[in-house]
């Protein structure tokens, strides 16, 4: 007789495929990295076909792999609408979340999530922290129910709906000559070495926006792929930096950082709560993005400012 897969061999396979690590998978399912493997190789006995593949330290899916883990997270959204139609019936005591965020959102889409936790105890709740181009990716491959992002994709039919104000400020080291400084404008900038995001950044997108509306351009000094190094850099005295004014909080109370009054800043941007057009929200995810977007519920009111 022919031998089936069992739900826990589909659970590990998704997880290698979303982890591309064999030890990350086993660490999220709290099992033994040999336990993973032998269950990776029933599974690809059972299908009959090689699902991943490895080449030095990293692991690939095959064509035959990346069919699969479609298949499984087909498998886990119909249950997962099962389990939360039970629960929307349980009144929201139990079921799942999983919400994906960029890097910038990290200083407060935990505490949001955290606030939503306290109401809805039962529920369990997972935040993913990454750059854009994985969030990007994981909504093209429909990994988590929403996504908080600055500025929504444009190649993936979406529904994003503004969360909460994300004000961009130029930020400069406290003892820079142009602190103080009031209308600074921006040809004054352009003169300036500027520590920026990695290319495809939404804040890089926006300020670089503004510069050619202008007829201006960056002195790009270094590339940095995240917000805490382009602070250190920026308080190092080695060129001027644009980030969320919600990123710098801690560092402009203790006096570590300065945010120049330049002309045409802040730039108003916004957070973004996004979801795929073609996803039907499960009860506890529309629950979450009601509680997020409703600042009477505690949601986007308290999360950041």
């Amino acid at each position: 007789m022919r031998h089936r897969t069992t739900f826990r061999q589909l659970e590990i396979f998704e997880a290698i495929a979303r982890l591309g690590s064999f030890t990350r998978a086993a660490d999220e399912l709290y099992l033994t990295q040999p336990t993973v493997s032998m269950q990776m190789k029933k599974l690809t006995d059972i299908i009959g076909t090689p699902l991943l593949e490895q080449v030095g330290k990293r692991i690939f899916l095959t064509d035959a792999g990346r069919e699969f883990a479609q298949a499984c997270r087909g498998v886990f959204d119909i249950l997962d609408r099962f389990t939360m139609a039970v629960s929307e019936q349980q009144g929201l005591k139990q079921g799942r979340l999983a919400v994906m965020a960029i890097t910038t959102a990290s200083y407060f889409a935990p505490r949001l999530l955290g606030d939503f936790s306290h109401r809805y105890p039962g529920i369990e709740v997972s935040l993913t922290v990454t750059n854009r181009e994985q969030v990007l990716a994981s909504i093209a491959d429909n990994l988590a129910d929403l996504y908080i992002l600055g500025q929504p994709p444009e190649d993936v039919e979406v529904i994003a709906e503004p969360l909460m104000p994300n004000p961009l400020v130029v930020l400069a080291a406290p003892d820079h000559p142009l602190v103080g400084v009031q209308d600074i404008p921006l040809e004054r900038l352009a003169r300036e070495p500027w520590l920026l995001r990695e290319p495809g950044s939404g804040t890089r997108k926006a300020v670089e926006r503004l510069f050619a509306e202008h007829g201006l351009e960056l002195r790009s000094r270094m590339n940095l792929g995240g917000n805490e190094a382009i602070k250190q850099a920026v308080q190092a005295g080695l060129g001027l930096g644009i980030l969320s004014r919600q990123a710098v909080d801690a560092e402009l109370t203790l006096g570590r950082l300065a945010v120049l009054a330049v002309e045409g800043f802040p730039i108003l941007r916004h957070w973004y709560m996004v979801q795929r057009a073609d996803k039907r929200l499960s009860p506890v995810a529309q629950a979450f993005k009601d509680f997020a977007l409703d600042p009477a519920a505690g949601g986007s009111a308290t999360s950041g400012g």
